[in-house]
């Protein structure tokens, strides 16, 4: 009996046993634009971004016509305590690369001729020119996981060896790797130095001989697709392929992990491929623990810069230009957590702005107890298990006022929308979700979309700015309403003029759908 597939989040996917999005049009474009042009380069992606799996991919396609020594730097600790070590350790690691290429025994022979002690560096020097020289088939160099020796002196050296063979190799007076991929989370080319908490610099590096690595590595929504229609005819669930194919990318924006782990969750926790299912599946991916939240949370802990960053992105609508000489965007970009749109810097994908809204509102309330015994009991707002946004709202008119009226005018609108989603997180924790539309999130206006038990509410935080501007976030939240196919929508209205004469809750009727303002 054939072994069903599964979706795997651990370890390298083998497409014999795992669900995988096909990624062939990415592995040609590595081996056209950056193998067979002699490249060196490196593939710098977050955590679990499918970079493993990347390579054994290409080490799949390439060992027919190359000869491929794949080496990886986990659990190589001891390689790094002396050039000596790293030198032989090097020489080890690729002994058991070769025996896996099945190379004749001439190239084994030159190979596993010992390490000169003295000068351990260029033994290995002479040694890989040999082996390329005398090899008939070209030879291609990969390394993973070497954020494990990033920080290391003598990793550094080992970089600087292969970087004088490269120079040498185009001036035609030497004969080395014909490519020398490297792989992990930091970027070699530009750090010196691993980062380490509280720490922002530390450039310069061997490795400015690599080719900027440009593949887009994420999944696109049709590739998406694509496997789920294999699982689908495996499975005969009935879903909507398509339409969950999209759902899943707005989610994920492609992340690898994440988009395999929502399948998983869906699969095995035997939930409904529909929207409802997936939102069950956002919940515990959001929840954690899990390897990428954890490391996420480990980062945003130990890099404070970054962390404010987030926060006035998150909770202020603040817009940063993106730029990669900025080091705090640097290091935002080079962890997964911040991508570059139209120029701006904004958070990489709708799960993790939901772990780190989760995050920070955890911490606020850690910070400050007393806020937990200032927010209403949340029993209230649940009715036959559903949840009364019309209370909700009300409720946080009165919250609002009993606790905030005396604030001054510039606290409040820089910390208003922070107030109500605090507000809000408890009430509905454990049944619910919130997100909030990208393309809405700004100083003056977010739209905040909340997802309980299945249903959705839409709720348009604003500042005041007059009733132009009003009329504006009424047709903003229709269209929003259309969109989701809702009757009712809610604006939360900051007014900080000192006569609000529209201070407040009242319910219009704009175009046919149901409006609840409440001004505060």
């Amino acid at each position: 009996m054939v072994k069903q597939k599964k979706f795997n989040i651990t370890g390298i996917c083998v497409p014999d046993l795992h669900y995988m999005v096909d990624t062939g049009d990415k592995l040609n474009e590595i081996i056209h634009d950056y193998i067979e042009c002699n490249e060196y380069f490196m593939i710098n992606r977050a955590r679990q971004y499918g970079k493993s799996t990347t390579l054994e991919l290409l080490y799949a396609r390439l060992k027919k016509d190359y000869i491929v020594l794949d080496i990886s730097f986990e659990a190589a600790e001891d390689c790094f305590t002396s050039v000596s070590a790293m030198a032989q350790g090097v020489v080890n690691k690729i002994s058991r690369a070769l025996a896996e290429n099945d190379v004749p025994d001439q190239l084994t022979e030159i190979w596993n001729e010992p390490v000169s002690t003295e000068l351990p560096l260029d033994s290995l020097s002479v040694k890989i020119s040999s082996f390329c020289r005398a090899s008939e088939k070209e030879v291609i160099f990969m390394v993973d996981e070497v954020d494990k020796a990033a920080d290391n002196q003598i990793f550094l050296s080992f970089l600087g060896l292969l970087r004088e063979k490269y120079l040498k190799r185009s001036a035609g007076r030497d004969c080395t790797f014909k490519s020398v991929i490297l792989a992990g989370v930091h970027d070699i080319k530009n750090l010196k130095m691993k980062l380490h908490p509280g720490q922002i610099g530390h450039y310069n590096s061997p490795w400015n001989i690599a080719a900027d690595f440009q593949v887009n590595m994420s999944f696109e929504a049709a590739g998406i697709e694509n496997m789920l229609t294999e699982y689908e005819q495996d499975r005969e669930t009935g879903m909507n392929i398509a339409e969950m194919s999209e759902l899943i990318f707005d989610y994920t924006s492609g992340y690898p992990f994440l988009v395999s782990y929502i399948c998983k969750l869906l699969d095995e926790k035997k939930y409904s491929w529909t929207r409802e299912g997936l939102q069950e599946a956002v919940k515990i991916l959001v929840k954690g623990p899990n390897t990428l939240y954890d490391d996420m949370i480990k980062q945003v802990t130990e890099y404070q810069e970054l962390s404010r960053m987030l926060q006035n992105i998150l909770f202020r609508g603040m817009e940063y230009p993106f730029h990669e000489y900025n080091q705090v965007i640097n290091i935002g970009k080079m962890l997964g957590f911040i991508e570059d749109k139209e120029g701006i810097a904004v958070v990489s994908n709708r799960i993790f702005e939901m772990q780190l809204y989760s995050y920070f509102i955890a911490e606020e309330f850690s910070k400050n107890l007393i806020l937990d015994s200032q927010i209403p009991d949340k029993n209230q707002f649940i009715q036959n298990g559903m949840l009364d946004m019309d209370l909700v709202m009300s409720k946080f008119y009165e919250y609002y006022n009993s606790l905030y009226r005396q604030e001054d005018d510039r606290f409040m609108e820089e910390h208003g929308r922070k107030i109500f989603l605090i507000y809000l997180k408890p009430i509905i924790n454990g049944a619910g979700n919130f997100y909030i539309e990208a393309e809405t999130r700004d100083k003056m206006r977010t739209d905040i979309v909340i997802d309980y038990r299945g249903i959705q509410y839409i709720i348009e935080t604003k500042i005041w700015r007059g009733k132009a501007y009003h009329a504006d976030g009424k047709e903003q939240l229709w269209n929003y309403l259309e969109q989701y196919r809702l009757e009712k929508g809610y604006m939360l209205i900051f007014n900080f003029n000192r006569k609000k004469n529209n201070a407040g809750i009242k319910e219009t009727v704009y175009k046919g759908k149901i409006i609840l303002e409440v001004v505060v």
